[in-house]
């Protein structure tokens, strides 16, 4: 009986302490400088860019709204983009909408980053061969 409950010890201990380290948490990402471009996360696949214009021009004057969609699909990728006429009311936008549902999933609203410029890939062969 002590064997079995010492065998029972050493197992549970051998599946409770993990030989990997804990992953390092997470780095802040720096926020978004204050625009008039927002990025909507958390969309439902069926919201349509004018249900996104719809929601969001009770802020202010939406001069574009614009829902991701699938190549293939044509469904909404989960994200959009939402262009306001000034920067005050994309600001009210977030205040309003962040955390809020729309077609019945939690949405996301914040800041749109500017995109960073990317080096134009070279033509010719992935590899490099030295002779």
């Amino acid at each position: 009986m002590a064997v079995a409950a010492a065998a029972r010890a050493g197992f549970r201990r051998l599946f409770s302490v993990s030989a990997f380290a804990a992953p390092p948490p997470p780095a802040a990402r720096p926020a978004a400088e204050p625009c008039n471009n927002l990025f909507v996360s958390g969309l439902n696949k069926r919201t349509t860019s004018n249900g996104l214009k719809e929601a969001f021009s009770k802020f202010g004057q939406v001069i574009e709204a614009r829902v991701i969609t699938d190549r293939i699909s044509g469904y909404s990728r989960g994200f959009g983009f939402v262009k306001y006429a000034t920067v005050q009311e994309a600001g009210e936008a977030i205040k309003g909408m962040d955390g809020k549902f729309l077609d019945g999933w939690v949405i996301f609203a914040e800041y749109a980053k500017q995109r960073e410029a990317t080096q134009p890939s070279q033509q010719g062969a992935p590899y490099e061969y030295s002779s």
